[in-house]
């Protein structure tokens, strides 16, 4: 690992290996018992020891999560690009955006299974709307701090609504763009544990209810464990395409400015 890499992970890396070496010397000295708090070490045999469970669980949280998000990256970025032309449009659906981030999801999503069952389609619908929002909002706003000289300029040389959506306000938008995907991945996740809470027969939610049920706090914190590092991934997976996007639109045209 090179200095600079370090200097950004080791911190973190240390903070976290003195948080689980005080967590296991509290739990040996003050003898507490395994049911209420199960010591690091205890929790990591515990999932080496139910790796082919977890692999099952975490293997269909992972196909909905991804699921989830695409559906709400793709609503998110279909209702910036339908409000963004038309302000007053934009005016009258705004709040409604808003207010719909105000409904818990927990209480939604059985009135979505009494809509759409007890399939697959009531948890993509509650992924997709926590993801929508943030991806949605973070366009909109993206697409709003468009360089004004470059528009009047690309206007007046008679550019059409379409050519300045993607050749302008779009790249533009990008960062903003990827900063709504990051957070809404990192939702993603939390959300499909929600969805398999309440209607599932597997998934990493599912396998906590059970645990939850049979008292097996190590398990649960197993699973907590899995929750953190599938967030961790899906952000990592956003942010790489972030750079090889981004940077690839701004070499594009620090390559166009040179010519």
């Amino acid at each position: 690992m090179s200095r600079r890499r370090w200097s950004q992970a080791g911190p973190p890396l240390v903070a976290v290996l003195l948080l689980l070496i005080l967590w296991q010397t509290a739990v040996m000295v003050f003898h507490v018992d395994k049911w209420m708090l199960p010591g690091p070490i205890d929790i990591i045999r515990e999932a080496a020891s139910s790796i082919p469970v977890l692999l099952s669980h975490t293997w269909a949280t992972l196909k909905l999560t991804l699921l989830g998000f695409g559906f709400g990256a793709a609503f998110g970025l279909l209702v910036a690009m339908l409000l963004h032309p038309i302000p007053i449009v934009k005016r009258a659906i705004y709040p409604l955006i808003i207010v719909s981030q105000n409904i818990p999801t927990i209480a939604l999503l059985p009135l979505l299974m009494i809509w759409f069952g007890f399939g697959l389609m009531p948890k993509i619908v509650v992924i997709t709307l926590v993801c929508f929002f943030p991806i949605s909002i973070a366009a909109m706003d993206g697409l709003m701090q468009t360089d004004r000289t470059m528009l009047h300029y690309m206007r007046m040389a008679g550019a059409t609504r379409s050519q300045l959506f993607w050749k302008l306000e779009l790249p533009h938008a990008l960062p903003s763009v990827f900063s709504g995907l990051k957070i809404a991945a990192t939702y993603s996740v939390m959300s499909a544990i929600v969805a398999e809470w309440l209607g599932t027969d597997k998934g990493i939610g599912y396998y906590m209810v059970l645990q939850k049920a049979a008292f097996r706090t190590d398990r649960m914190f197993v699973a907590i464990a899995i929750v953190v590092l599938l967030s961790i991934a899906m952000f990592t997976l956003v942010q790489l395409i972030e750079r090889r996007v981004v940077h690839w639109q701004q070499s594009s045209k620090s390559e166009n400015d040179a010519s």
